[in-house]
């Protein structure tokens, strides 16, 4: 699956079957905030949610940003993995 990073529109996305899932992010404060997590129900119960936030972490990190989360998805994501830094959820 390829995730493609739109930074100028602050969001990651990948496109499944003519299926488009993304995440959007706003940046502030030294952190990367996952806004929301959307895919369609086409195409869930794949992975793809995890791969999109786990690709806009794994950005923030490479950037020196801290993830962060809004997004009720992204929440639980960095839960589960506490090598991203669980102390800076939102």
């Amino acid at each position: 699956m390829e995730i493609i990073h739109n930074p100028d529109k602050k969001i990651f996305s990948t496109i499944v079957n003519g299926y488009t899932g993304y995440v959007n992010y706003k940046i502030e404060n030294g952190e990367l905030d996952i806004l929301h997590t959307i895919v369609p129900p086409q195409i869930g119960g794949q992975g793809i949610a995890s791969r999109l936030v786990k690709a806009a972490y794994d950005y923030a990190l490479s950037n020196h940003l801290q993830p962060a989360a809004t997004c009720s998805y992204a929440v639980v994501w960095l839960r589960k993995h506490p090598e991203y830094n669980a102390n800076y959820l939102k």
